[in-house]
């Protein structure tokens, strides 16, 4: 008999501590791209239960589990780390727009204590200080020499997705920057 594959988390397993800072994977969680022009945007926040922001760097989420980050005029990231289908959900509705399933290639690792900011900041030129960057602020940036959406959910809670192939690149930088950075 054949066995079939089985996909595992590229960080299962991994974590790092240190004072101040703890760095874990997020478990794996439902993923889309969407796109989707402004007279669509009404009948995919019913869908999707949660009005897409439409301001650059911001985010909205549910109590469930589901968030959804602008990304541009015209696209968004919507992350299920509950039990909710937002792919599912957006394929019921028949308003005009592209929802793609990237579940397979990102990956969510969580950044979080009174340094994480300090460690993201080790290879993210982006500032991160609370008045630029406040609770609930999203955006595109870069990690080292990889491309990564951030989210801060609290003043010391943040959440990066990343390509899945960049993962244990980003997630050891972050390790080594936790390790070494100086407590503040």
């Amino acid at each position: 008999m054949v066995k079939a594959a089985e996909q595992h988390h590229p960080l299962e397993n991994r974590t790092t501590s240190a004072a101040g800072i703890a760095i874990s994977p997020v478990p794996d969680s439902k993923r889309i791209s969407l796109r989707a022009p402004s007279a669509s945007l009404a009948a995919l926040s019913k869908a999707l239960g949660l009005t897409l922001p439409r301001k650059p760097k911001t985010t909205a989420s549910t109590k469930t589990g589901r968030m959804a980050a602008w990304l541009g005029p015209d696209e968004w990231i919507i992350v299920d780390t509950g039990k909710g289908d937002s792919f599912a959900d957006c394929a019921k509705v028949e308003a005009f727009h592209s929802a793609v399933d990237i579940s397979h290639r990102n990956i969510g690792i969580s950044v979080t204590g009174a340094r994480a900011a300090l460690v993201l900041n080790s290879g993210c030129p982006r500032d991160l200080s609370l008045e630029a960057f406040p609770a609930g602020a999203a955006t595109r940036t870069i990690l080292g020499k990889a491309e990564i959406i951030l989210l801060r959910e609290s003043e010391d809670r943040f959440h990066l997705e990343c390509w899945r192939s960049f993962g244990d690149y980003v997630f050891t930088l972050l390790s080594e920057a936790a390790l070494s950075a100086p407590e503040s």
